[in-house]
């Protein structure tokens, strides 16, 4: 699978380690930065993760700052991007699961980074069931993405 990474200065230690964690699990990472712990602005990163699987050139994301809220605030403002903060396991399985969840937000001072790795290790791992139920409410927030 092909992952795209991103954080802000909050989330780039933890970033860094995830990396080669999941290059570790045998997966493509694509790195969009940032690139060092001066204070950037996370909803760049949001953009770049999300404009990076819309684009084709990622199948999933994970996107990480300080608490995990603003990423996934900026993340969910661009069409087609489905992306949860998960801080458990159930979470980061049932969201792709049920919801074809394609970011998993973390948030670098929440999270511990043995846990970090449980979730990547589980939201990578994860297969949308596709089940009718499962599109239908696919469907509806396709729906509410056009009503914009």
């Amino acid at each position: 699978m092909r992952v795209v990474i991103g954080s802000d200065h909050a989330g780039f230690e933890l970033k860094q380690m995830l990396i080669d964690f999941i290059r570790e699990l045998r997966h493509e990472v694509l790195n969009v930065g940032t690139d060092g712990i001066d204070p950037v602005d996370y909803p760049d990163f949001a953009e770049k993760v999300g404009k990076t699987i819309l684009g084709g050139q990622a199948d999933r994301g994970i996107l990480i700052c300080g608490s995990g809220v603003g990423a996934s605030v900026s993340a969910n403002k661009i069409k087609g991007i489905r992306a949860a903060i998960c801080h458990d396991s159930y979470s980061a399985r049932q969201g792709v699961e049920h919801d074809d969840m394609n970011v998993l937000v973390l948030g670098a001072r929440i999270v511990a980074s043995s846990l970090a790795r449980d979730l990547v290790r589980i939201f990578l791992a994860a297969e949308f069931t596709g089940e009718e139920r499962h599109k239908r409410r696919l469907e509806k927030i396709t729906a509410l993405e056009d009503k914009r």
